[in-house]
């Protein structure tokens, strides 16, 4: 099995493998090209985002800068989503992130780790573990997803929270480590942030101007 063929398979393997190389790369180059783009040019960038991931839904806005080792090669993104700036994709192996999801400004995706053992580290070892994230989620400013991680769908992950292990739909989580801290809930459907009451009516008004 090539160095290539283990980047997805979660076994150890060289990352600064030539063929590797060769294709992040190109794929880096792209990246470059995309975060030089010019705010008004937004077709452009949706064409680009197009050629760079693997998969990527109509109605995607990746604000830039956007950091990541493979340009998105590997990154496969719903309908909708939207990405603020300085979002980091770590995308060593598969990213899954579904429709309606968002990410705050300075989110780091990460699938790629190193062994604890240091003469591994020394020789330069690596191994990747896909992460998935499901619909409509929200991923506060300055989240950490680690290598591994599933998410499930309708949840907020609070912002700086630091996400080791799975968390499930329809939750708020939060923290460092991020746990669970509750369910998303009736209190939801009245309040919006704090004591702030949806206005319900205001908001069909909105949708119908």
């Amino acid at each position: 099995m090539s160095m290539k063929e283990r980047m997805h398979t979660g076994e150890l393997y060289l990352p600064g493998d030539e063929e590797i190389m060769k294709e992040q790369l190109a794929c880096l180059n792209l990246l470059y090209d995309f975060n030089m783009t010019r705010p008004t040019e937004l077709e452009k960038r949706e064409k680009m985002l197009q050629k760079m991931f693997a998969e990527i839904g109509e109605g995607c806005y990746i604000e830039p800068p956007l950091h990541t080792n493979f340009g998105g090669a590997h990154v496969h993104f719903g309908k909708n989503v939207y990405a603020n700036f300085n979002l980091t994709l770590v995308d060593d192996t598969h990213i899954y992130v579904g429709d309606n999801t968002m990410f705050g400004p300075g989110v780091i995706v990460a699938t790629a780790g190193h062994p604890i053992l240091p003469s591994l580290r020394e020789k330069g070892y690596q191994y990747n573990m896909p992460v998935s994230i499901g619909k409509n989620c929200w991923i506060g400013a300055g989240a950490i997803i680690l290598p591994g991680v599933q998410i499930g769908d309708n949840v907020v992950i609070g912002a700086g929270s630091v996400v080791t292990k799975d968390i499930p739909s329809n939750v708020v989580a939060v923290g460092n480590p991020c746990r669970v801290l509750r369910p998303v809930g009736e209190r939801d459907k009245e309040f919006y942030f704090k004591q702030r009451r949806i206005d319900f009516a205001h908001l069909q008004k909105d949708l119908e101007e």
